[in-house]
C-alpha cells in the first residue's frame, strides 16, 4: 500500500491527477488506508504525502495550529482544522512538512490545541 500511495502522491503533487481521478482512486479504496492515531514514525521525510480515512474526534493530544506535531491525534486535528465534524469520516491528505519554530495553541471547532516549542517532526492536513 505504501508504494501505491507514493506513486499517487508523486502524480498528485505534479498535477498529473485531476481531483476527480484522485477521488475515484481514493473512494474505491485503492489507495487510502485507515489513519493511524498519529504520524509518529511517518514524518522522517519532508514532502511525504499520505492518504488516510480519518474519523473526526474532539479528544486527544493536539499540538499546533494548521501545522501539527507528529504525535498529535489526526482525527482531532481534522476537526480543529475544520475538515471534519466529530464522528464524520473522509479521506484526507496528510503531508509531512518542515517543523515551525513553535506550535501555537488555538481553540477552533470545539477542539483546543496546546502550544509547544520546537519539535522534530510536523505535518499538515488537507481535503481531497
Amino acid at each position: 500500500m505504501k508504494v501505491v500511495q507514493e506513486l499517487v502522491a508523486y502524480f498528485d503533487q505534479r498535477g498529473k491527477l485531476s481531483r476527480r481521478q484522485l477521488r475515484k482512486l481514493l473512494e474505491q479504496n485503492c489507495v487510502a488506508s485507515d489513519a493511524p492515531a498519529n504520524m509518529h514514525g511517518l514524518c522522517e521525510s519532508v514532502g511525504a504525502t499520505y492518504y488516510f480515512r480519518v474519523t473526526g474526534v474532539t479528544e486527544g493530544q493536539l499540538w499546533g495550529t494548521d501545522i501539527y506535531s507528529s504525535d498529535s491525534i489526526i482525527g482531532a486535528a481534522a476537526v480543529h482544522a475544520g475538515l471534519l465534524k466529530p464522528g464524520e469520516t473522509k479521506v484526507l491528505r496528510v503531508t509531512v512538512v518542515t517543523p515551525p519554530e513553535s506550535f501555537p495553541a488555538t481553540t477552533r471547532n470545539g477542539v483546543t490545541s496546546t502550544e509547544y516549542g520546537k519539535y522534530q517532526y510536523a505535518w499538515t492536513l488537507s481535503a481531497i
